[in-house]
């Protein structure tokens, strides 16, 4: 029953809106850094080494302890458009627990993993799993993100997935003791000029 719960949590059906956005991706497709399956391949893991894995994932497991972190990673955000996001869909995960029955998230404006987290602690979750299962989930909205803005095939979207997919488990085992760092310049300048890029497919 808890693997249905999670896999429940972390399904793209999730009303969340979490496929709106690129988290950057797009703005890397308009100044040509991402051009094909490779390239793509890369942003998405350096993303995920680099911000995900140094200061998402650690947080997140942090969050699901029940360490009040919101406020940090909120801060975290570099930009506008990446504030809006974790803050739109933190809102409507929230409510979305709230109408199950699990709660209502103790925060006036929670951040997506610190709704996240609330959701793992009331569905009474295993938090590594639950990481592992966050992780994935925003990977495979990287990988169909990339799809529709490079674009890439299914075969070579199921490719990366498949490749970045096997080192998941590792961030989440390296989140407890993880130091945070969230040093990712190019990617906040990146979704920085997306706030103005005039031609666009996502919200961030």
């Amino acid at each position: 029953m808890n693997l249905v719960r999670l896999l429940q949590l972390a399904s793209p059906m999730l009303p969340v809106g979490a496929y709106s956005y690129s988290q950057g991706l797009e703005a890397a497709v308009e100044a040509g850094i991402i051009q094909d399956a490779p390239s793509a391949e890369a942003w998405i893991a350096d993303t995920l080494e680099y911000s995900m894995g140094r200061f998402e994932a650690p947080l997140l497991w942090r969050m699901m302890q029940g360490e009040p972190l919101n406020d940090l990673f909120l801060a975290g955000r570099e930009t506008a458009e990446l504030r809006a996001e974790t803050l739109q869909m933190g809102h409507s995960l929230a409510k979305l627990v709230s109408e199950l029955g699990l709660g209502s998230v103790p925060l006036d404006e929670p951040a997506y993993p610190a709704a996240y987290a609330f959701a793992v602690q009331r569905l009474e979750l295993d938090p590594r799993e639950a990481l592992i299962a966050y992780l994935w989930s925003w990977l495979e909205n990287q990988v169909m993100a990339a799809v529709k803005a490079v674009p890439l095939g299914q075969s070579a979207a199921q490719r990366i997935l498949l490749f970045l997919g096997e080192r998941l488990e590792g961030i989440a085992d390296a989140a407890p003791a993880a130091l945070l760092s969230n040093f990712v310049p190019g990617l906040a300048m990146l979704s920085a000029l997306h706030e103005t890029q005039y031609s666009r497919l996502f919200r961030s």
